[in-house]
């Protein structure tokens, strides 16, 4: 079981004060606390993250009962600390410059202008803390016409392009059912965050990072939007389809779907030879790709009719001896008993304080030989850590903290 393991990570001795809420901030601080960062979770008394909240399911505490912890609060909460602080009184802006004279980072996500209002803005804090590495991710930047309305994933999906290209050919575009875009804008923030650290490390100097949704989403439409700037076309819906390559896309076969991937003349024609219809590799006009992506509406049915004449498996073992790529469509409970997931221990287990058994959580996919990701502190209840941190490392007394308590400060 992974639980209270050794932090060898690389970023161990970096602290970061996180101030960021939902899915994009706090996915990209689990890395950092995955990687060795102590990750200090800035919460609102009795409420906190809005994601705790968003369930069923949530986890069984130890009577059976359901917590306050969401499964979406725990895919992006391990290796932090809760704590539980109104930043908006007097006292509690007093709190969090004492633990951010401590941080080597701020990484927020509210919207330009909210904490400038506190007192918490980036140019109030460089000349205090000229170390400071501030992330701010926000929906839209903080330029430009839009900088001041919130951003969410699913809108973004719709504004950046990405459901333009995803769905069926015809019919209503679809979102991602993940929220990819807040996903990557996480990593893309970490990305700049790993950078700022390096440059702090020649420089000592800190910086601000303006890390936004609607860019990052921009961004990774890749070479579709290269497609769309290349050519002066923009990309049709193609479903399963890829739109400059095929065959390239979702199959059924006599038993499940297949993903059919070939992605050159040669991976085409050990498929032809495969399936028993080396015309249709001879053919001139399947031959190359570029013609295969001119007749696609010939060819893709004949494979189609191909596929469906064998189950899944037939085709799994018949195309990976030859070298052509084929994988199935897996429901999750396949893949988390897939042997190649179980083998990377891509399900892990950590002691969780409010629960008699160990909860299952995702792994970091990162494997590092020297200075391997840890599992040290399951995602933490609301304000679990507020008492230890105020007494250990602000010097508290009971009476202070009663004080800032019944002021709704922590």
């Amino acid at each position: 079981m992974n639980t209270a393991q050794e932090n060898k990570g690389p970023l161990k001795g970096v602290r970061v004060f996180d101030m960021s809420r939902i899915l994009a901030g706090p996915s990209a601080t689990q890395i950092l606390g995955d990687l060795g960062a102590d990750i200090l979770k800035i919460e609102k008394p009795g409420a906190g993250d809005d994601t705790r909240k968003w369930g069923p399911p949530f986890l069984k505490d130890k009577t059976g009962d359901d917590t306050s912890e969401s499964s979406y609060y725990l895919s992006a909460n391990r290796n932090k600390k809760s704590f539980t602080l109104d930043f908006t009184q007097p006292d509690g802006l007093k709190i969090a410059k004492r633990m951010l004279d401590k941080c080597d980072i701020l990484f927020e996500n509210y919207k330009p202008g909210t904490l400038e209002k506190h007192g918490l803005g980036y140019e109030q804090l460089k000349k205090e803390f000229p170390r400071l590495i501030y992330c701010s991710l926000t929906g839209f930047g903080h330029t430009g016409p839009y900088r001041d309305q919130g951003g969410y994933d699913y809108m973004i999906q719709g504004m950046g392009g990405m459901m333009s290209l995803n769905g069926p050919v015809e019919g209503h575009p679809y979102k991602l059912p993940i929220a990819l875009t807040d996903i990557m804008t996480g990593l893309y923030s970490l990305t700049g965050i790993l950078a700022a650290l390096y440059y702090r490390e020649k420089t000592g100097q800190g910086q601000f990072i303006d890390i936004a949704l609607l860019d990052t989403q921009v961004a990774v439409l890749s070479n579709a939007a290269q497609y769309y700037l290349t050519g002066g076309q923009v990309p049709p819906r193609m479903g399963n389809a890829h739109l400059t390559i095929v065959p390239y896309e979702v199959f059924k076969a006599a038993d499940g779907y297949i993903i059919l991937a070939v992605g050159n003349d040669r991976q085409y024609r050990d498929f032809c030879i495969s399936a028993g219809r080396p015309e249709l590799y001879q053919n001139a006009g399947y031959t190359e790709n570029k013609n295969r992506v001119k007749n696609r509406k010939i060819l893709v049915p004949i494979i189609s009719e191909i596929i469906a004449q064998h189950p899944v498996q037939y085709w799994l073992s018949e195309l990976e001896k030859l070298g052509v790529p084929c994988g199935p469509v897996n429901t999750l409970d396949q893949v988390f008993a897939d042997p190649q997931v179980k083998a990377r221990n891509m399900a892990m287990k950590m002691k969780h304080s409010g629960t008699t058994e160990p909860i299952t959580l995702i792994a970091n996919p990162l494997f590092l030989s020297e200075t391997p990701v840890s599992y040290r502190h399951a995602p933490p209840t609301l304000g679990g850590d507020t008492l230890d941190i105020l007494k250990t490392e602000l010097q508290m007394n009971d009476d202070d903290i009663s004080q800032l308590k019944q002021k709704g400060v922590v």
